[in-house]
């Protein structure tokens, strides 16, 4: 491509056009990707599988990240089409985030069952990995069409649990149903609604990462606005509030603190109450017994 003159005001390019082979571009350049290390992203999974006590929840996590095709698929499938984590390692990405906020509350809820919460976790989009495809857009397959990801996911799963030898059947029923009940509700999707505690936490924090994604991206697309106000988000059915840019302006006759205003916080400029009398720091009400004494 070369400059050919100018004819106006416009400048003309010359150059010779060849077409190439499909084979020889790698169309997932121009796809969106995610911002973070896939590699950090894959051994911070590894490092929470590796916390299990369970052995055969352990075990069964460990063989499918073994496989070497379905570690690569688990590592660039994105999560969804359009609603969230729709990118390239957007299922990593979204998994690793719901690992971590399954974990931080565990710790508040310790009746839960840590690796079967995040055994759910783990497994509960697995099969977006064959619902969609994304060499060339986001799009669905036609399995992924007709079945949707929560079939192929109990498919995956028996495939996978013969190379668990003695693993619980009662074990592999909760896996499933953890799996079955993600989205929570007849309407999303799900067969069966959550029935224990594991699967009810896990379908909240999946439904509040995914809305969390929603929102941030959102924000992100429409960053270069002034406007704390956003457009119509089409997955969550409502505008939105950026609040920090929301914050960021200050409105006319807003308050200034004392210190922004040059006044001392002390004792002698904070303002009293009639008949109320004040500590020896000026800062808390002497209770009426003290008075008393006082007087």
């Amino acid at each position: 491509m070369h400059p050919a003159g100018e004819q106006g005001h416009h400048l003309q390019l010359c150059g010779d056009l060849q077409a190439g082979q499909a084979q020889e571009v790698d169309f997932s350049d121009y796809l969106p990707k995610t911002t973070k290390d896939i590699g950090e992203l894959w051994q911070t999974l590894a490092g929470f599988v590796a916390s299990f006590q369970n052995p055969y929840l352990k075990a069964l996590i460990e063989v499918f990240m073994a496989d070497p095709e379905l570690a690569e698929a688990y590592r660039n499938a994105p999560a969804a089409k359009t609603l969230h984590h729709a990118y390239i390692g957007g299922l990593l990405d979204h998994v690793v985030s719901l690992f971590r906020s399954c974990d931080l509350l565990c710790r508040n809820y310790p009746q839960i069952n840590r690796d079967l919460l995040l055994t759910g976790a783990f497994f509960h989009d697995i099969g977006k990995i064959y619902e969609l495809t994304y060499n060339r857009s986001f799009s669905y397959t036609t399995r992924g069409q007709l079945l949707g990801h929560m079939i192929i996911e109990l498919e995956m799963l028996q495939a996978k649990l013969a190379q668990v030898p003695g693993f619980p059947d009662e074990l592999k029923t909760l896996v499933e149903h953890l799996i079955i009940s993600h989205h929570g509700e007849y309407e999303f999707g799900s067969p069966k609604l959550p029935m224990f505690p594991e699967a009810l936490m896990l379908h909240y924090l999946d439904d509040l990462d995914s809305k969390m994604e929603s929102m941030r991206a959102h924000f992100e697309r429409e960053a270069g606005t002034e406007n704390a106000w956003t457009g119509y988000n089409a997955s969550l059915g409502r505008p939105l509030l950026n609040t920090t840019k929301f914050l960021e302006k200050k409105p006319a006759g807003a308050p200034v603190s004392r210190e922004d205003s040059g006044h001392s916080t002390s004792g002698a400029d904070t303002p009293t109450l009639p008949g109320l009398d004040l500590d020896s720091n000026g800062s808390r009400p002497v209770p009426a017994a003290a008075r008393a004494e006082k007087s």
